[in-house]
């Protein structure tokens, strides 16, 4: 008796333990860990693979990019009859037409602006070294100026071992210039030959690949699939079409308050609004500057048309566009931000979100399948509550 009393207990602690998400959460994590540190010590195994996609990676990702952007323009021409290569010819032959005239009009603005701008940037610096050193110099910063002097000798000397290190490190770096202008090159070259095929044979892709698997596996991996695909296509042509807008608004904007720079600092503000929530603030920096230089109503203008794209940006475009389509939520955003960019870098912070997006949908399936082929959460009269009842 006493040891089916021992059984049954045991029995029951078993069953407690297997179905705590919990805990199955802890081992699964722990398996991974292990999994992770047995690829370590054989990584070199997997260096030519790294190699591999290291060269394949850029161009893979542009044409990846621009699949999502063109595709539903082919798909609409070909429902209108016009022959899908027919059609992605056509389409080359636009977005070729537009790069030609971007490189005529705007880039020698660009250029121009530019070469203007760094030609203004020590006049900028002096002028606002001129305005501190008036405020500091008033009588109610006489108590502090020997701290203030020091201060900014130290910031000084800082912002000097920067400049040296940084001329170090680019000296010492040129082959690594040469490497990524090489790589770049080639990703240039062909990702518009990998961009033709994915438009052209795209939609065979996913059929070739699930004759590869079980036939069991087949309906749950087509959802997979699916989801993802939507996904990725969603984020992608919504970022891309929000950062546009946002690029336009700030040129208009920039243009009507007379902001010196107003192309080059749209398209900048355009760029670094593919970095969700941050990239808005983070292209306003340079603008602030300026705008303080130039003076205190330049600077209040440039509020303004912060505020106005702001506002039009958060209540209508990206609710428009994007709508709530990755269901994130920012404070997951915000870490998937800082890990990705810790750890990959600029690349790390634009693709991070949609290389999270996908992982959440593999992870949900995959939880979902083990829910069903585990039995450990279903309920039973031993979990129902009172509430239950």
């Amino acid at each position: 008796m006493d040891k089916k009393k021992l059984t049954q207990k045991t029995s029951w602690f078993w069953k407690w333990f297997l179905n705590s998400q919990v805990v199955v959460a802890l081992i699964i994590v722990l398996l991974l860990l292990l999994i992770t540190l047995v690829f370590t010590k054989v990584s070199y195994i997997f260096e030519p693979v790294g190699q591999f996609f290291a060269i394949v990676g850029l161009p893979i990702v542009i044409a990846g990019i621009l699949y999502y952007l063109m595709n539903p323009v082919v798909n609409f021409l070909e429902k209108k009859g016009v022959k899908r290569s027919i059609a992605i010819i056509l389409l080359f032959v636009v977005v070729v037409a537009l790069i030609i005239w971007g490189i005529v009009v705007i880039i020698p603005q660009i250029r121009e602006q530019l070469s203007s701008m760094l030609k203004s940037l020590p006049g900028y610096f002096d002028t606002i070294s001129d305005k501190a050193s008036e405020i500091f110099k008033d009588p109610s910063f006489e108590p502090f100026q020997q701290h203030i002097d020091n201060s900014l000798q130290k910031l000084l000397e800082s912002l000097t071992e920067t400049a040296q290190n940084i001329s170090r490190v680019t000296l010492q770096g040129l082959g690594s210039v040469v490497s990524t202008l090489a790589t770049v090159v080639i990703a240039l070259i062909t990702a518009p030959i990998i961009l033709f095929f994915l438009l052209k044979d795209g939609d065979q892709l996913v059929p070739y690949v699930l004759k590869l698997l079980p036939t069991k596996m087949r309906k749950p991996s087509l959802r997979v699939m699916t989801e993802m695909n939507s996904q990725l296509a969603s984020y992608i042509r919504g970022q891309l079409t929000v950062a546009f807008a946002v690029a336009v608004m700030f040129i208009i904007g920039f243009s009507l308050v007379g902001m010196n720079y107003a192309i080059t600092l749209g398209i900048l503000a355009g760029v670094l609004n593919l970095i969700p929530y941050l990239g808005s603030f983070l292209a306003m920096v340079p603008v602030v500057f300026i705008a303080l230089v130039t003076g205190p109503i330049m600077l209040v203008k440039v509020i303004i048309v912060f505020t106005i794209e702001q506002t039009i940006e958060g209540r209508i475009v990206s609710p428009l566009v994007l709508g709530n389509q990755l269901e994130i939520h920012p404070v997951t955003i915000m870490f998937v931000l800082l890990t990705a960019g810790k750890i990959f870098g600029i690349a790390g912070v634009i693709l991070g979100i949609p290389f999270y997006a996908v992982a959440k949908v593999i992870a949900i399936h995959v939880f979902e399948w083990y829910k069903g082929v585990s039995n450990l959460y279903e309920e039973d009269d031993t979990t129902k509550t009172p509430v239950d009842d």
